[in-house]
This record gives structure tokens, C-alpha cells and sequence, in this order.
């Protein structure tokens, strides 16, 4: 399983987005049963997808990032693209759906 990079400010959120090509955010809380069995899953997905960073932030930690990326749930998954939003899930996610739009981008990048 592939770790996540622990993100603590919005500071740190920004620079992690604009530093990488390919940006993935997994935003949680630690209330957040859905949140907590959820990320295993992703981290598994994500071995497809070396190229990806990875980061992990708690929203309740940076209460910032609720305005800043319109969130109103947890957990929200945001793939950013040469810092463009590309991809967004909330709440339920379809790990199979997650995946082909994952493919569909990570595909399209790497050629």
C-alpha cells in the first residue's frame, strides 16, 4: 500500500498541488468511519499509479480547506492536474469508477 503525505496547512496544501504534475488529495476526518475504511482501498488503487503524489489532510485540522475546495462532506478524493481540478468523488465513492477515470488521466499524461 502506497502512504500519503500528511498535509497540515493550507501553506503546505497549495505547494503539494503546484509542486506535482499529478496532485491527489484525500481530504478526512477522524469521526469519519466511511473515511477511515475507505482509505485502504485507495492506497491499494493507487500502486496502479506511481507517478501520483499522494496527500492526506484532516479537514477538521485545517478548517480551511472546507471553503477553499468547496467541500461540505467527507471523504472527498481530488485529483489535481498541472494544479486543475480534474477529478472529484465525495462521500460513496465506486472504487471501479474511481479507477477508470483515474486510468483515463494517468494514461492520457504518461503518453
Amino acid at each position: 500500500m502506497r502512504e500519503f503525505n500528511e498535509l497540515q496547512s493550507m501553506e503546505a496544501i497549495e505547494h503539494f498541488i503546484t509542486a506535482n504534475k499529478l496532485a491527489f488529495l484525500y481530504i478526512s476526518q477522524p469521526n469519519c468511519s466511511v473515511c477511515h475504511g475507505l482509505l485502504p482501498q485507495v492506497q491499494t488503487l493507487m500502486e496502479q499509479f506511481p507517478q501520483i503524489q499522494l496527500g492526506h489532510l484532516d479537514a477538521h485540522e485545517v478548517e480551511a480547506v472546507a471553503g477553499r475546495f468547496s467541500i461540505f462532506t467527507v471523504p472527498v478524493l481530488l485529483l489535481f492536474v498541472e494544479g486543475k481540478e480534474f477529478i472529484r468523488e465525495a462521500r460513496i465513492v465506486h472504487m471501479d469508477l474511481l479507477e477508470e477515470k483515474l486510468k483515463k488521466v494517468y494514461h492520457h499524461m504518461a503518453e
